[in-house]
């Protein structure tokens, strides 16, 4: 009888534990989350609420049984500033908002549905694929973070990030190779601390502890509940707002994948139970709330599955936690401020090993599901699926009369293209039994 390797979802680790383990959640998706925000002209501490809010209803709403942790949303930056710019923050908030009710109907017409229908257009040949683009379309952005510094407004190899990055990265390995115990179960943290000391002797110059020091101790975020509520009573700011909402679409690709993903992590179904209906209904309620108050849309994160996958601990109670202390830290000016501090290159460091343990995760369902490569039908569908994903393929809607207003500036990203066009070329290709791999062929002749 195996030996149990993973805390599940229902166990809460003992209280020692589980600070550190729900503060490394925490780190791991800080430096997104808050960048969002800063990019669209948002409130970071904002963000921060809207997150930890968001991942709590997220938890009750899939039953506590989806560990995920949400953070802002990369795919909406484009378009919030867009609107922002041309009809003002409400209107762009009631877009999120809006995208959010996207979220809710999906989720209904999946519930009524059912998702029988996704075995048969996502076998495991497409899946994998797409988790592997996940973890590796993120890469540019791990290595950019690892290794560039902006300087006049423009991206420049730095070897103090390389240094930083490295030294982290070294960091979090060895902690998540070499350590044993309570140790093996943080090593994000780890790698984060030690690249943050290691900045602080080695280059002081790049940490500025000065807002720390006179950031108010108790501040509140700005909440945007005033301007949303006048766009709401704007006819005029309805037909705006719609230039975001169908942002959700591309959204929904990338939730997809992030499901299948933590699946694979957990070795369950989780399309099933609790349901991708759920996970949508989750995401779409907290994204929904996000545009009400004046945060970003929220979204499942790469960075928690791949802490999830390196540590094993899938404590539903570790993740509320993480999410309990964004909501404290929103309020406090210090701790915000201080986490802020934490330098691009050390984030990155501990990015491209998460990134590249999702992608891993690709790869073991390939060797699992036994795919076989000799065969070329599913050849050519993963070779589509990852140069597309991998390659930053993207389509814009520009220009283009009636549709202008409503498509301008809506780009359909890498994930979503590729999971489109590998789903397209296993359903027009014959032989789609092959795709579902020499596993499930076995296990159709067991069960005969």
């Amino acid at each position: 009888m195996s030996q149990k390797n993973f805390v599940d979802v229902h166990e809460t680790p003992a209280v020692s534990k589980l600070l550190p383990l729900s503060i490394q959640h925490l780190f791991a998706m800080f430096g997104a989350t808050v960048l969002v925000p800063i990019l669209t002209g948002l409130d970071p501490a904002t963000a921060l609420f809207t997150s930890g809010v968001g991942t709590l209803l997220f938890l009750l709403i899939t039953k506590g049984k989806l560990p995920n942790y949400l953070g802002s949303s990369f795919a909406f930056i484009g378009p919030i500033i867009t609107v922002s710019q041309a009809y003002g923050v409400g209107t762009a908030l009631l877009g999120c908002l809006l995208s959010g009710l996207v979220y809710v109907i999906v989720a209904a017409i999946v519930q009524k549905a059912g998702v029988k229908w996704l075995d048969r257009v996502l076998p495991p040949v497409v899946i994998a694929s797409v988790i592997v683009v996940i973890g590796l379309s993120l890469s540019v952005v791990a290595v950019d973070m690892a290794t560039k510094v902006t300087v006049d407004g423009q991206s420049v190899m730095s070897l103090t990030s390389i240094e930083i990055s490295l030294v982290t990265m070294i960091v979090t390995v060895l902690a998540a190779v070499m350590l044993r115990g309570f140790f093996a179960l943080i090593p994000i943290l780890i790698g984060i601390i030690a690249g943050y000391l290691y900045t602080l002797m080695r280059h002081p110059e790049l940490i500025d502890l000065n807002k720390v020091a006179t950031a108010e101790i108790i501040s509140a975020p700005d909440f945007k509940l005033k301007e949303v509520a006048f766009a709401l009573g704007d006819p005029s700011a309805w037909v705006a707002a719609l230039i975001i909402a169908p942002v959700a679409f591309v959204t929904l690709a990338e939730h997809l994948g992030h499901l299948l993903v933590t699946s694979r992590v957990m070795d369950r179904d989780l399309m099933k139970d609790p349901g991708l209906h759920r996970s949508l209904l989750g995401d779409g309620v907290a994204t929904a709330l996000a545009g009400l108050i004046g945060g970003p849309p929220a979204t499942t994160y790469g960075e928690n599955i791949g802490v999830l996958a390196i540590t094993r601990v899938f404590s539903r109670t570790v993740i509320a936690l993480a999410a309990v202390l964004a909501i404290l830290f929103s309020f406090c000016g210090k701790i915000s401020e201080l986490l802020m501090t934490i330098p691009t290159p050390v984030l990155g460091g501990v990015s491209i090993i998460l990134f590249g343990i999702i992608a891993a995760q690709g790869l073991r369902m390939y060797v699992e599901s036994k795919v076989d490569f000799s065969n070329k039908r599913n050849m050519i569908i993963a070779a589509a699926i990852l140069v597309t994903g991998i390659g930053g393929y993207k389509i814009s809607f520009e220009g283009v009369s009636f549709w202008q207003s409503f498509l301008h500036n809506l780009t359909i990203d890498n994930i979503a293209f590729s999971t489109f066009l590998g789903i397209v070329l296993h359903l027009i290709l014959p032989g789609k039994e092959s795709a579902m791999g020499e596993a499930h062929r076995e296990e159709q002749k067991h069960i005969a």
